[in-house]
């Protein structure tokens, strides 16, 4: 039986190999990072006001106020997950990969796997930054 950690180290693996050389390039600029975050916002905002979308990429906004802290000195990240929350981002606004997203749902479906999977192994420093984050406002 393959548990839950198993198969999202599978998912982020195979997301590794079609993006790694990407995300180390981008994760030593931060105006790469920053273009990035902005090309995310931009295919979030294309899927409109659906709540139910909204509740999905949820993880995805986690991350980037995660990634916004770290840079900006607030809020710094162990390197290993700096570079996978840049992977998530960068997996889920390409259009090209393991499922294109010209599939439609199926695309978006694997887009949210890879970022969930990512989500799963690092929910520790997610709940946190959380956490940190509370005492912030």
């Amino acid at each position: 039986m393959t548990t839950i950690k198993s198969k999202a180290t599978e998912v982020v693996g195979k997301a590794k190999k079609l993006f790694g050389k990407q995300v180390d390039a981008v994760v030593r600029q931060e105006e790469k990072v920053k273009e990035l975050i902005s090309n995310t916002f931009q295919k979030i905002a294309n899927f409109g006001e659906d709540p139910r979308i909204k509740k999905l990429v949820a993880p995805i906004g986690v991350f980037i106020r995660m990634i916004k802290a770290h840079f900006n000195g607030a809020h710094k990240l162990t390197g290993s997950t700096l570079w996978l929350l840049v992977l998530g981002l960068v997996y889920f606004i390409s259009p090209f990969d393991i499922v294109p997203d010209f599939l439609g749902f199926l695309g978006f479906a694997d887009d949210l796997s890879v970022v969930l999977a990512i989500y799963a192994k690092v929910k520790d420093e997610v709940e946190e930054f959380l956490d940190w984050e509370r005492t912030q406002e």
